[in-house]
Parts: C-alpha cells; structure tokens; sequence
C-alpha cells in the first residue's frame, strides 16, 4: 500500500511539473503534503515534516551553491572566462580547436551554473567558429558537452552538491571521482563525436554575435585559470589530506587548544569554508585588483542571486520528498525492495534516474527526485554502496535523452537557429553520450574501489 502511494505520488510530480508546467518547488510541495497524509502522517505534523526537509537539505549546501554563483557571475564580468578561452584557443591551432573549446568549457563550467555558462560560451563558439571559418557546431559542440559533465557530475554544481546531501556523501571525494570520470565522458560526447555531426547547418541569431572585452581589460591568463579552478582544487587537495593522514583529520574532537592541527584541517577542509576562501580570492584577482571598487564587486554578487535563487527552490523543495519518506517509514519498505533487484544499484539508480528525467525534462528535478527514492538504499546498514558513486551515478542518468520537454533542448536550438531533427541528433546524442559513459566509468571505479 505505500510503495504504491510512493509511486502515485511521482507520477503526480511528473504530471505537475512536466504536463501542468508548476514550479518544481510548488510541484514538490504539493506532492509531499499528499503523500504525507496519504501515508498516515497526522494533519497538524505535516508542516513539521516539510520544515524539517527544507531545512535539512538547504542547511547542508546553501552557502556552497550561493557562493558559488557569485565566483561564476564575477569570472563573467571580469572577462577571466573570456582569457581562457581565447588563450586556449590560439594555443592548440586551428586543427584542435574542438580540444581547447572542450578545455574552455571544462574550466568555466566548474564555477558557473549551466544556464549562465551556456549564454557566456555560445557568442564565444560562433566568434571562434566566424573566425577561423569552422562549422558552428562542431567548434560548440565540445564546449557544451563539457559544460554538461560538470553540471551532471562536479562540486559546487547544485544538482550533484544536492545529491551529496542527499546521499550523505563526501563532497570532495565526490569531486575527485567526478573528475575521473569527467575526462572521457566529455572527451568522446564532445570533440570525438562533434566530427560525425560538425557538418549539421548552425547559425547564429541576430545579436548572438559575441561581444568581447578589449584585449588591455583582461585578466592575466594564469589568473583567470587559478580562480576559476580554486574550488576544485581546494576541495580536492582537502580530500587527499583526509585520505592520507586520516588520523589527523578524527582529531576534531579533541579539545581546543590543545591540538591545533587536527581541528584547523577539518576546519580548512569544510567545503563552506572553502567556497568563502576561494571568493575571498576572486574578490582580490577578479575584482579589486582590476580597479574594480568592492561596492562595484559586491553589486555583481547581488546580481548572482538572481540566478541561484531558482535553483535553490528546487533543490530546497526535494527536502519534504525525501524526509516524508523518513517520517513515514516507507524509506525502509523501499529500500528492501530496491535491494530484491538483480541489478547492480549503480546501474539500478541510473535506469531510475534516467526514466524520471525523460518524463520531467529537468536533470536537476530528476535527480533530486530519484535520490529520494534510493536514499534508503544507500543507508541501509548491509548495502555495501558507495555514497559518491551513487551520486555520479544518478548525476550520469540526470543528463541522459534530453529532448522536447527540457529546457537545455531548446537553448541549443534557439541559440544555434538549428532543426529539431538536428538538434535531436547533435544535442540530444550528446547528452546521452554523457550520460552512458557517466555510468560506465562510475561502474569501472566501483569495480577498482571495491
């Protein structure tokens, strides 16, 4: 009886987010409050279940996603994403500019959300591609596919940061694999299969046209890159700390001041604390040092919020799903059942992930959706899975068969005046392409790991 009421109950989301068109974060509210009193939850306990999601899952990874979006609007205004690119590009030669394009999009998709990398990144794809006389698509192509993998599988990237909490994973730890498998998935989804559909007719739209920064108003090269990448570098470099002297890392509890090193570590190492750092940073290298005044910095930051906002309502609304699932009990009924699969649960949350997404359209709803069904299997004392892995897996499903009902679908088609057969055949095929190699490597590292 309450599977079934589980099962309603996305099938409604589905219905509300992807036929209706509700905020996801309405959708989700809704849904949760049904399920809870459909599942026995006391009418004057729901409000308790829902605040208690909401907080737990936003508590967890706000100042992380918030502080991100300010680190990717400020790499935008200051031209630092445009030095990388252009660097990139006069570096590799005409022959390998699918290389550097793929290169370019890895490294300003590690700090900027999909939606804002994917307007920055496309008037530079036509200008590289009017430049040199390159088809449009086969320059963009890469870029894209990269942008796509970071979205999908990499820290502070708020599907993947909402699937750590979700999962109770490891941020860092998360990133490190997330980057192992990153390379190859954005390697044969992007420059590799831009040259079987690098012919497809792509042109820009009236205006699209990039509009550049004077070369003198550009940060230095090394600069751009450092900023751009401190976060994966300071989360990782944390990560390693922690694998190699993990002693030193449990002694957070002894008293301070007493022992310095192990709580200063723990401290340095918490990704909030990380993300504060790295936007300290930028602030200077960005910001400051580029005769920009701090009210002038903080003004882009204010405006970052207008692109996080969203976001963190959808992720924040994904909270109650899950917790009622708690409340309830239900989460123990499902993860008995979901453990009676023959299927590895890698493979298992990937198929899962990947049918939700292709009814809703959002990978960030579908991922966060999902983790609320495989969460408790995951939990489970004798489940034996991975955290992190879980969290590439369900990332790898949440990119797969993007089409008609996604909104990633239709920017590249509007932005590229493309077909919808051609889009279908360039977007669509690469974001699968992403989303089968996400898996195969998560399940190579399971089988290294395990």
């Amino acid at each position: 009886m309450s599977l079934g009421v589980v099962l309603v109950a996305i099938v409604v989301l589905v219905l509300l987010v992807a036929g209706a068109k509700l905020h996801p974060f309405l959708a989700f509210l809704v849904v949760s409050i049904g399920m809870a009193l459909a599942l026995g939850v006391p009418p004057n306990a729901v409000p308790a279940v829902v605040q208690k999601g909401l907080g737990g899952i936003l508590g967890s990874l706000t100042t992380v996603i918030v502080v991100g979006a300010m680190l990717g609007k400020l790499v935008v205004e200051s031209g630092a994403a445009q030095r990388i690119a252009t660097a990139l590009v006069a570096r590799t030669g005409v022959a390998r500019i699918g290389w550097a394009m793929a290169a370019t999009g890895f490294i300003v998709g590690v700090p900027l959300f999909y939606s804002v990398g994917f307007v920055l990144v496309v008037p530079l794809i036509f200008a590289v591609s009017g430049r040199y006389g390159l088809p449009a698509v086969g320059v963009g192509l890469p870029a894209l596919a990269a942008l796509s993998v970071a979205h999908g599988l990499l820290p502070p990237h708020p599907s993947p940061t909402g699937l750590v909490a979700q999962f109770g994973a490891d941020l860092g730890l998360t990133l490190l694999y997330g980057t192992v498998i990153a390379i190859p998935a954005l390697v044969l989804a992007g420059p590799v299969y831009a040259r079987f559909v690098k012919s497809v007719p792509a042109r820009p739209l009236p205006g699209l046209e990039a509009t550049l920064l004077p070369e003198d108003r550009l940060p230095g090269l090394w600069t751009s890159l450092l900023t751009a990448l401190l976060p994966a570098v300071l989360l990782i470099a944390a990560t390693v700390v922690q694998i190699m002297s993990p002693q030193t890392m449990n002694e957070k509890m002894v008293a301070w001041p007493e022992n310095r090193v192990g709580p200063l570590l723990v401290f340095f190492s918490h990704p909030d604390v990380v993300m504060l750092v790295t936007l300290a940073v930028a602030t200077v290298t960005l910001g400051l040092a580029r005769g920009r005044s701090l009210a002038n910095v903080m003004a882009i930051y204010t405006a970052a919020l207008v692109d996080v906002g969203p976001i963190l309502l959808v992720i924040g609304g994904s909270g109650p799903f899950k917790e009622v699932l708690t409340a309830t009990g239900v989460d123990k009924e499902i993860a008995k059942q979901l453990q009676g699969f023959a299927l590895d649960p890698l493979v298992l949350a990937w198929v899962v992930t990947v049918s939700i997404r292709v009814c809703v359209g959002s990978a960030t709803v579908a991922g966060l959706t999902a983790a609320g069904i495989l969460a408790p299997m995951v939990a489970a004392p004798d489940s034996g899975i991975d955290p992190n892995l879980m969290v590439l897996a369900v990332g790898s499903g949440s990119l797969a068969a993007s089409h008609v009902n996604d909104a990633g679908f239709w920017l590249f088609k509007e932005y590229f005046n493309a077909s919808i057969r051609d889009t279908l055949k360039c977007w669509t095929v690469m974001e699968t392409i992403v989303a089968v190699v996400g898996l195969a490597g998560t399940l190579v590292l399971s089988r290294l790991l395990g």
